[in-house]
């Protein structure tokens, strides 16, 4: 049975003195299979004039929330968080859910990113907020690598931006250079972390089917795999990390109970060696190539999942999704080889084949995942990067 995790907050109105209307509202809804309901009088809102955005009116808004009581709402953000083993990532989902039942983006932009702003406070975190003009970037203190959104040092920490995209990903900050807000908030020392081990219950009825048809040594096939379209909302805005982080995200329980036993009937009876090739076959056909800036108008690697979710994949997305297949089936060594324009991985087998990758004393074998206008065996490495330099970017050994 689901659990429902009851929210009982209670919201003064900034600048004037309020009391009426204090019965509170009941809301409820969805989070990712959950229930979650909370009551909070409509009428008892912290606000912000989003028009008049500064450092001062800020520092006012803090002023006042601050006097308030939320131990209802934190003590159910942490209960979710504890029971569901929820990572930083599925966390702070969970608070831009609750925040916009409290206080609607579309309503108030400004007021909803600082109600975000404050439970992350609230929970441990180190979160930063600098403005420029009426515009307002909410950062969080992050030890971890991560590429393609800003971030912001100070005192030798660094510190990510979470709603960058809300600006469409597109801030000159040499023209317009944003200022930090400086408020007297207490010195928390959580840094947020971006992996994810573990993905939400999903319902049910939240997984549609997918057909992969596909060709392999002459033969065809057509698969039908769960996918949940709930996975693109999870990691709309999750931004590029290392590989390491991205190995670490699972594949959701009925997407792993479709595609994994349906591959090992198939691969029943192969070699290790003939069924990794299969493996790489199955990566590299079963999805069209599709470049990320053509798809989604800037780089994103995508999980394994997401590959399946999406209608193209460029070669950083195959190599995550082709060791996914490898790890779950025969969990095998493998490293990834970064080159200037493309990405592929080897794997160690029984016995090298082809032209191997020694690395660390270990001959690897390389499996190239992405479709080519040629037919490259396994061990045999793409002509053009035969004279490229490379980089292991990740290795694996179980």
């Amino acid at each position: 049975m689901k659990k429902v995790l009851l929210i009982w907050s209670f919201f003064l109105l900034t600048y004037t003195s309020v009391h009426a209307g204090n019965v509170p509202k009941t809301v409820q809804f969805l989070f990712y299979g959950d229930s979650i309901q909370f009551a909070c009088n409509e009428t008892q809102l912290v606000t912000i004039d989003e028009h008049t955005l500064s450092g001062a009116s800020i520092l006012s808004f803090y002023t006042a929330i601050r006097q308030k009581d939320y131990s209802g709402v934190l003590a159910a953000l942490k209960k979710y968080e504890t029971e569901e083993g929820a990572d930083n990532w599925l966390y702070y989902q969970l608070v831009r859910a609750v925040v916009q039942q409290i206080s609607p983006k579309e309503q108030n932009y400004i007021r909803y990113t600082l109600y975000k702003w404050y439970f992350m406070l609230l929970s441990g975190f180190d979160p930063m907020l600098s403005i420029n003009g009426g515009r307002l970037l909410f950062y969080i203190q992050s030890d971890e690598n991560i590429y393609n959104i800003p971030y912001r040092m100070k005192q030798g920490k660094q510190y990510i931006c979470l709603n960058y995209h809300d600006y469409g990903s597109n801030i000159d900050f040499e023209k317009t250079p944003f200022n930090e807000v400086a408020l007297p908030v207490p010195q928390n020392n959580r840094s947020f972390s971006y992996k994810v081990t573990r993905l939400p219950r999903f319902e049910t009825t939240d997984y549609v089917t997918k057909e992969l048809k596909l060709t392999i040594y002459n033969q065809d096939y057509d698969y039908h795999i769960k996918v949940n379209p709930k996975i693109k909302n999870l990691f709309a805005n999750y931004p590029t990390v290392d590989y390491s982080t991205y190995f670490s995200i699972p594949v959701s329980n009925a997407t792993h109970a479709s595609l994994i036993p349906m591959l090992k009937k198939e691969l029943r009876g192969l070699s290790i060696k003939n069924g990794v090739d299969y493996l790489m076959r199955f990566t590299r056909y079963a999805f069209p190539f599709e470049e990320d800036t053509r798809q989604f108008g800037q780089e994103k690697r995508l999980t394994p999942e997401q590959t399946l979710l999406y209608n193209g994949s460029d070669c950083e997305d195959r190599v995550l999704f082709f060791f996914y297949l490898v790890k779950e089936l025969y969990n095998r060594p493998m490293i990834v080889l970064v080159y200037p324009q493309h990405v592929t991985i080897a794997v160690k087998l029984e016995k090298p084949v082809g032209t191997s990758i020694l690395f660390n004393g270990e001959q690897y074998s390389v499996c190239e995942p992405t479709p080519q206008k040629e037919d490259i065996p396994m061990g045999k490495l793409l002509p053009q990067l035969k004279n490229e330099h490379y980089e292991v970017a990740y290795a694996y050994h179980p």
